[in-house]
């Protein structure tokens, strides 16, 4: 189960990284650019967060509920107006689970 939840996370992540460059590029017109972006890319890492916060439930539980707040925070941010102070949220729920996301790596030792 959790090689398919990586395999899925990771596929989710690629997305979203293509969603990011695409719209950095303006290869499409401004509005497409915006929308993939803007919104598309914070909704897909919100969706790999919670991927993420399924595996996390395997190997380390304390950090699932933060990661899932984190996802939340991404997709109701892209979900906000253009023009919204409250834009920001999708931003530090972007930081929230990376943060997370690194800190909850298991420690390997050699």
């Amino acid at each position: 189960m959790k090689n398919n939840l990586q395999a899925t996370q990771g596929i989710i992540s690629i997305l979203a990284i293509i969603c990011l460059a695409v719209g950095w590029f303006k290869i499409f017109p401004g509005d497409i650019n915006y929308f993939l972006s803007g919104r598309l890319f914070y909704i897909l890492i919100g969706i790999s967060f919670i991927v993420q916060g399924r595996m996390l439930m395997l190997t380390n539980p304390k950090f699932v509920y933060p990661m899932y707040a984190a996802a939340g925070l991404c997709i109701i941010g892209a979900f906000l107006p253009v023009g919204s102070n409250l834009n920001v949220i999708k931003t530090i729920g972007l930081l929230g689970g990376v943060v997370i996301s690194f800190v909850s790596r298991p420690q390997y030792r050699k």
